[in-house]
């Protein structure tokens, strides 16, 4: 559980809000820089995840670059990070891929159909980036399925029954991911599984990144085990660069969604604390995932008629969406219309996954500095809705 700052209570913020403590930030940071030198291996902020832009200047203490998915990511990090992008795509189009090639320092192809429409405009550009094609080690211990890059049938990767003997020219790496918020136990498995596939074309790569879902920065994460896991793969393949790129690793526990209960509701017994954010809109993981965040000051209650239970109340959005809500909670004290909800850890996936349905009104972003000071990165309003529409 976070250690979050209990002036979060108190301090005079727009609510609602998304606020981000840098000093929580900085101690991910730095365990990630300390991973880095200690295992020789490099490690790139992943967009899917994390994109606060106006937080980069901070980053850019600890990494070098960033991971992009999409045009407007490789434009972020080639604009704002101020480095270029390590890129990879499903699927790269003909209109966009001249922002690709100016915004990239990497590009990995998801298929040799790909590679082989655009590797010849790679080569030919100025500054060509270095390429690497996906790989799928068929192996993968995600229990979610929505999240498992290696079920069968998946849409990512090229198997290693699909790949020639020699890789084709101008391929110099390989990337996977494998993992969702797993330990380096599970790392380790993967490492395995992918060495017996494709061990014939390591020496032929100058490079391998191993993706995200690496939570290096959760308390019960093994990273001596990690450190030891990377140092022994560069022992066997000592001239092959390292590289990987979690999302919620940077971001993780670094902040919360501070919201505001507007009313309390009650049918069949079932009381439903109604606050001025959503679960489908604010805190879609929530729904996809599907888990039950922490409530600093309250404990989730599971089980036959827990609703029973003083001070317990199931917690509902603001939306129009009869499954925008969530429960149970046990609180120490009965809630009132007006008081604040902290809902823990809501920095990482959820500030990029966002969405205006219903037009609620958007979270602000904060960045709660060291000092105490908040610095409000953006307030939403009616015309951020407006201007997403026709």
């Amino acid at each position: 559980m976070m250690k979050y700052n209990s002036g979060l209570y108190h301090l005079p913020l727009p609510l609602p809000c998304y606020v981000m403590e840098e000093d929580l930030l900085r101690n991910n940071l730095q365990l990630i820089k300390d991973i880095s030198q200690k295992a020789d291996v490099q490690f790139i902020l992943a967009f899917k995840a994390f994109a606060l832009w106006k937080s980069f200047p901070i980053f850019r203490e600890y990494i070098k670059q960033t991971t992009a998915s999409s045009p407007y990511e490789a434009r972020l990090a080639f604009e704002e990070f101020g480095s270029k992008a390590h890129t990879y795509s499903p699927a790269y189009e003909d209109s966009t891929f001249d922002v690709i090639l100016k915004c990239s320092s990497h590009i990995t192809f998801n298929s040799l159909s790909q590679y082989e429409r655009f590797i010849k405009r790679v080569s030919e550009y100025e500054e060509p980036a270095s390429c690497g094609i996906r790989v799928n080690p068929e192996y993968a211990e995600i229990e979610t399925e929505l999240y498992n890059p290696c079920a069968p049938g998946s849409r990512f990767g090229i198997m290693a029954t699909d790949l020639p003997d020699v890789l084709p020219p101008g391929i110099e790496g390989f990337h996977l991911h494998c993992h969702c918020e797993n330990n380096s136990d599970v790392f380790q498995r993967t490492l395995k599984h992918f060495e017996d596939k494709f061990q014939k074309w390591l020496p032929q790569v100058k490079w391998v990144n191993f993706g995200g879902g690496h939570l290096v920065t959760e308390e019960n994460y093994n990273v001596d085990l990690l450190i030891h896991i990377l140092n022994d793969f560069h022992k066997r393949y000592p001239w092959i660069q390292i590289i990987l790129e979690p999302g919620s690793a940077f971001a993780w526990q670094t902040g919360c969604l501070v919201a505001q209960v507007v009313d309390i509701v009650e049918n069949c017994g079932i009381k439903t604390a109604i606050v001025n954010v959503s679960f489908t809109c604010h805190m879609p993981d929530c729904l996809e995932m599907p888990y039950h965040p922490q409530i600093v000051g309250a404990k989730i209650v599971d089980g036959p008629e827990v609703w029973k239970e003083e001070n317990t109340y199931r917690i509902g959005g603001n939306s129009c969406l009869s499954g925008d809500f969530m429960g149970f909670w046990n609180f120490d004290h009965p809630l009132q219309v007006g008081e604040r909800i902290i809902f823990e850890d809501m920095i990482h996936y959820t500030t990029v996954k966002t969405n205006m349905f219903n037009g609620i009104h958007h979270p602000s972003i904060a960045l709660l500095h060291s000092d105490g000071q908040i610095e409000v990165y953006k307030n939403y309003s009616y015309d951020d809705y407006k201007n997403r529409m026709c």
